[in-house]
């Protein structure tokens, strides 16, 4: 095998062992300091970008559409939710929790031409938020 090859071939695992390390660290908890909100998960998003603006869509299984608040700034997108945890039975003893609960937020830095919040959509748990391209003045 060739150098360039194998240099090729490493630096594409390299990215990956990357990737996955990212993916784990958004399952866990985070301290985010002292308070009652003070633990929180980050939900996966994909990103989508077109000539017309940037799709955002936001994994958030189990999370009501009145839980969940999103705020446009000039320089991210901030989405925030909670899922409560649910109990089938009052007497149901946890046996595992895979899934995050609890408080919920995600920031989406945002570079470039300022941008607009155009639609919303939450449907079958994901989240899907429409920003396009603001007319400049």
């Amino acid at each position: 095998m060739s150098g360039e090859r194998q240099y090729g071939w490493m630096w594409v695992e390299a990215l990956e062992v990357l990737d996955r390390a990212e993916r784990l660290q958004r399952q866990f908890l985070r301290y985010l300091g002292p308070g009652a909100d003070a633990a929180a998960w980050e939900a996966p998003v994909d990103i989508l970008e077109s000539a017309e603006g940037v799709l955002l869509l936001f994994a958030l299984p189990g999370v009501a559409p009145e839980d969940i608040d999103v705020r446009l700034e000039p320089a991210a997108l901030t989405v925030s939710a909670v899922r409560r945890l649910k109990l089938g039975h009052s007497d149901a003893v946890i046996r595992r929790l895979e899934i995050p609960h609890g408080r919920f937020i995600r920031r989406v830095p945002l570079t470039g031409m300022p941008l607009t919040v155009s639609a919303t959509r939450y449907e079958r748990g994901c989240l899907e938020v429409h920003l396009e391209r603001a007319l400049e003045k």
